[in-house]
């Protein structure tokens, strides 16, 4: 379906006005999206609930598959994965099994799921838990 080209002249169908009839406000350019007419905006009715706190940290999550990429043997700590990019910010990080591991490594980190200690020592690799 072809987009409506409104504002293209007389001949177009949608000139003059651009579907937007005459005068008031709608026909204007700047009515906010959540103005509702001078009643009070629905955002400001409904009442405020709890807090969020701006220092609460999410946990960084790095799957098995990523790990691939490095050396046999090799030791990967938090400080090495923000190095090389795996993860970014501040943050604990925790190893998922998602994907296979195809090499021992020797894996440091805050949190493992049950299933990629499973994996990684299954293939003699070695875990810490900081």
């Amino acid at each position: 379906m072809k987009r409506k080209r409104v504002g293209r002249g007389p001949g177009s169908g949608h000139g003059k006005t651009s579907t937007r009839g005459h005068k008031g406000q709608k026909a204007r350019s700047k009515v906010a999206p959540w103005f509702e007419g001078g009643q009070m905006p629905l955002t400001r009715r409904l009442p405020k609930r709890g807090f969020t706190s701006p220092l609460k940290q999410k946990n960084k999550i790095v799957n098995l598959e990523s790990l691939n990429n490095f050396k046999e043997n090799e030791e990967i700590t938090p400080e090495f994965l923000r190095e090389v990019g795996l993860v970014k910010g501040r943050g604990k990080i925790k190893i998922l099994a998602r994907g296979q591991l195809d090499k021992p490594l020797k894996v440091k980190a805050h949190f493992f799921s049950k299933k990629a200690r499973e994996k990684i020592e299954k293939i003699k690799g070695t875990i810490e838990v900081i």
